[in-house]
């Protein structure tokens, strides 16, 4: 039976292609305009987002709204078979709107308010940009919502940031009411009695910042709470103009790589589709960009997991380089192929750039683009987005297909929050970013599909569950754990979890606290080393990894004892020697395992082979992948779609399992092997088992 997710729109069943358009950068220049839809055919581009910070070009003065440029070049792409992301331009204010009403601006920490510029310099809490925006999208939609060219809504840009303000502050304390009801609770929640900080006034409660208090862990937490329910209060205030005139235009808005400010997972019911910008720093380790391509790949899945598997978009990459990292080098020749069908592979329905033309001015005029100043088609870059639009064409029935997972990796956004104000065990670092790429890069390099969750999110459909760090356990989390395990799942937990409640308050009774019962543990102790020193992890005889030898722990090293699991490993240095470092602990129907220490990447790729073979985890291809090169499948139920990467600069060979194969671009059959160039990509179909 076929099973796909509908495209992002019925005006377009097919892989979308494009950019973010700005011709209110370019109105003066009629011929720009004119020659950009000929190169736009010309490249196999059929969509632009529009529109993203046009704010001065649709109202240049209060309440005088000019819109014909918006009309004539969206009418030129319906003629021209060329659709349209319309944008709200909330993303950046006019400077009339700063000038006469200067509380849309923010309030730094320090309690100065910012001066007119740049983006995202506004206040989610102020009356008069919500009613401005209010305004201005409800014209929008009243517009264009029936527009031909228009599919869809993409709402501000890169949301992000936190405001200081009275309305800020007054919101603030509303919503600690809310949740709270009274300030014992709140006291209580927040361990206020600590330094004598106990409030007695709801007024005194004021957003942490340097220059008051920011020492009390669970007011920093419920701040970062709050910034990201006003954000996403402001965007649902965006949305509903756009709803109410078409219900039917599904809306979207662009997130950001590896983003810890806003817990992106609040936003998921608000969106019809989740989109994100990605800019890789691509050939930076001597010709193998295997552990980037490896995180790109873990966001990639955070984002599509965001929607429970549905295709996500690509809303942002450069073709080229862009002009605000460090070194921003090109792309190699072949890179800018296998970086966009990478996104693919894990499920966007759309490749799209920043953007179509580079600005003449500004802070981004070098910033790559599709289009260079020299303004024609005969660049390398043109030729290469040209490349990718003939290929995204021949993949209409990959559209819709989603990735079905039986592993997911935890990444929680509170916990992150959590971990890195914990002041202990290691303030020198404790790497949750990246434990988790750590956890997540040899199951990249099985060819094995990951979901990457959050704690509150459904465990059911999966074999194995790996919660790396797992420091705050919210109420609720640590039972469904353990009924995973019962239920036959393979649960992989590690140091440093099961630490504090919602509300950064220690567990009583002993860590890991609601995990203690699911990992046969007790964390008596956590020993922090110093970036010189190191101990040994020493695989017991025997074990049921069926692994040995020993390998090296770095950084953290936790004490515990047995409650019911079994050791695997143990400590081969210092007065803790001997002691449990890798156990095991069987429950119900299945199993919990718990890593003591920080151990290198070597014991991580070891013991996650063996767990996944174990747990009967299926990879995309059943065989050994060579270094540096992966596998990942979309699937309808009737076809798997298969996409083998070699993101190193060396040839590889790849032996395929003793299924048949098809080349999905040409439908020639493929034999028992496929050769991989350096940086390059195979498209691959077979019948689903």
């Amino acid at each position: 039976m076929t099973t796909k997710f509908p495209p992002i729109s019925g005006k377009i069943p097919q892989m979308l292609h494009g950019a973010d358009y700005n011709p209110d950068q370019w109105q003066k220049y009629p011929e720009v305009l004119e020659e950009d839809i000929r190169l736009m055919k010309l490249a196999r581009c059929n969509v632009m987002s529009v529109g993203i910070f046009a704010w001065s070009a649709l109202e240049p003065e209060e309440g005088r709204f000019t819109f014909d440029w918006l009309d004539t070049l969206l009418n030129k792409f319906a003629a021209n078979g060329i659709f349209a992301l319309l944008a709200t331009p909330s993303g950046a204010r006019p400077a009339w709107m700063s000038e006469k009403y200067p509380e849309v601006l923010r309030v730094a920490p320090n309690g100065i308010r910012n001066l007119h510029g740049a983006r995202h310099n506004h206040c989610f809490s102020s009356p008069v940009y919500r009613e401005k925006v209010e305004i201005m999208n409800s014209k929008l939609a009243e517009r264009y919502s029936q527009h031909p060219a228009v599919i869809g809504w993409h709402i501000s840009n890169e949301y992000g940031g936190e405001c200081h303000c009275n309305y800020c502050e007054e919101a603030f304390r509303g919503w600690l009411q809310n949740k709270y009801g009274s300030l014992e609770a709140l006291n209580d929640a927040w361990w206020t009695t600590f330094w004598s900080h106990t409030y007695t006034n709801w007024s005194q409660v004021e957003s942490p910042t340097a220059r008051g208090e920011n020492a009390v862990h669970g007011q920093n937490v419920d701040w970062r709470r709050f910034v990201t329910d006003q954000t996403v209060d402001f965007c649902r205030h965006e949305i509903a103009p756009l709803r109410a005139a078409n219900p039917e235009l599904p809306i979207t808005t662009n997130f950001m790589l590896d983003f810890e400010p806003l817990n992106y997972w609040k936003f998921s019911d608000l969106l019809d589709m989740i989109s994100w910008d990605a800019y890789p720093t691509w050939h930076d380790n001597f010709g193998d960009d295997s552990s980037l391509a490896s995180w790109i790949a873990f966001n990639h899945d955070v984002f599509r997991s965001l929607k429970g598997g549905k295709p996500f978009m690509l809303m942002e990459s450069t073709p080229s380089m862009t002009n605000w990292q460090p070194v921003s080098k090109l792309k190699r020749p072949g890179v800018h192929l296998l970086s966009s069908l990478q996104a693919v592979a894990h499920g966007s329905d759309t490749v799209q750039y920043f953007q179509w033309r580079k600005s003449r001015g500004s802070s981004e005029k070098l910033h790559g683009a599709v289009v260079d100043h020299v303004g024609n088609e005969h660049t390398r870059v043109f030729r290469e987005v040209s490349e990718l639009g003939q290929t995204l064409e021949k993949l209409t029935e990959v559209v819709g297909t989603s990735v079905k997972p039986e592993v997911a990796l935890i990444n929680d956004w509170e916990n992150r929050w959590a971990v890195k104000d914990s002041q202990g065990p290691r303030n020198g670092g404790l790497h949750y970013e990246k434990t988790l790429h750590n956890h997540y890069r040899p199951l990249w390099d099985l060819g094995v599909s990951v979901d990457v969750i959050d704690s509150e999110c459904s465990f059911v459909s999966y074999k194995l569950l790996i919660a790396p760090m797992l420091y705050m356990v919210r109420p609720g989390v640590g039972e469904r754990i353990e009924r995973f395990v019962e239920n036959g799942g393979t649960f992989i937990a590690t140091y440093w979890s099961g630490i504090v409640d919602e509300n950064d308050l220690c567990f009583l009774g002993g860590f890991p606290g609601p995990l203690r019962k699911t990992l046969g543990i007790w964390s008596e102790e956590i020993d922090s080393l110093h970036d010189h020193d190191s101990n040994r992890v020493v695989m017991n005889d025997g074990n049921e990894l069926g692994f040995g030898g020993e390998f090296v722990a770095r950084e953290l090293c936790d004490l515990i004892h047995l409650e019911g699991a079994e050791a695997l490993a143990v400590y081969g240095e210092d007065f803790y020697a001997g002691r449990p470092a890798v156990t095991v602990n069987k429950l119900g129907k299945g199993k919990a395992y718990y890593i003591a220490s920080r151990n290198d990447n070597d014991f991580i790729k070891q013991l996650t082979a063996s767990i996944t073979r174990q747990a009967g985890v299926k990879r995309v291809i059943e065989s050994e992948l060579p270094e540096g090169v992966t596998a990942q499948l979309r699937t309808d139920g009737e076809h798997d779609y298969v996409f083998v990467s070699n993101f190193t600069d060396a040839d590889k060979s790849v032996e395929l399992d003793a299924r048949a194969y098809t080349e999905l671009l040409t439908g020639a059959a493929v034999g028992s092997s496929i050769e991989l160039e350096g940086h390059s990509i195979k498209l691959l179909k077979r019948a689903s088992k």
